[in-house]
């Protein structure tokens, strides 16, 4: 879903070289600051005991997967236009802020289960989403091809994604490593996507909304990579 809005500024594209380096820079800081609060956060919760006790929570309800989806869909939407919204500074940091909170409750199970039974996968994922966002942005800004393009093909992979994951909820079958690993793919390129809108879709304005949109895609890949390292060491409790 796109919430560009030309109006938000320059185009970074069209404006000066000191413009546009400022708001590259700037929204790769709010992309660092978002990582670093998520991994805070998610620390905290963990430790704190909550981590487990959500665990416990979650397991006793029969539909969680499916119910979290749709609120974390809803909450999305929602800190998304608040965070591509040109009314107030305050209000975009406010979406930034919402989504990060929730994003880190809504991985934390994942988190929880890879940080008790198999440590180094979070740092595995880590290292390969490191590698795989470098190269990616590296290909993006060397290259200098605009490739909003994806937009559509990725938005389609996104609906297909998630109605195979809800299949697999309701009729009990394993998506297997293939599934996760088609996934990893798929929010590479949403990382692709989201790297050549900053170089030429957003305006100079936006980069808190700039900074969430790649932010989201990262964090993705990461979770997703962390389902997909536990898949091939075979713990899925």
């Amino acid at each position: 879903m796109s919430y560009l809005d030309t109006s938000s500024g320059q185009i970074a594209a069209h404006a000066s070289e000191s413009e546009r380096s400022t708001f590259i820079k700037r929204t790769y800081l709010h992309v660092g600051g978002g990582l670093a609060t998520l991994a805070i956060l998610e620390f905290l919760l963990i430790i704190s005991g909550f981590g487990q006790s959500y665990l416990e929570m979650i397991t006793t309800i029969k539909w969680y997967p499916i119910l979290a989806l749709v609120v974390f869909m809803a909450v999305s939407y929602v800190a998304s236009g608040w965070a591509h919204s040109g009314i107030s500074r305050e209000k975009q940091y406010l979406g930034l802020g919402v989504y990060i909170a929730f994003l880190a409750l809504f991985f934390l199970p994942n988190i929880y289960i890879a940080q008790k039974h198999s440590p180094d996968v979070l740092l595995h994922a880590t290292v390969v989403t490191a590698a795989l966002v470098a190269g990616i942005t590296y290909t993006a800004f060397t290259t200098k091809i605009n490739f909003s393009f994806l937009g559509k093909f990725l938005t389609i992979g996104m609906f297909i994604a998630i109605g195979v994951g809800i299949s697999g909820i309701i009729f009990g079958f394993s998506l297997g490593t293939f599934f996760s690993a088609a996934v990893v793919l798929l929010f590479a390129g949403f990382v692709l996507y989201d790297t050549s809108n900053i170089i030429h879709e957003y305006g100079t304005d936006q980069y808190v909304g700039a900074s969430l949109a790649l932010f989201s895609s990262i964090a993705f890949l990461f979770i997703n990579l962390v389902s997909l390292f536990l898949g091939f060491g075979g713990s899925d409790d």
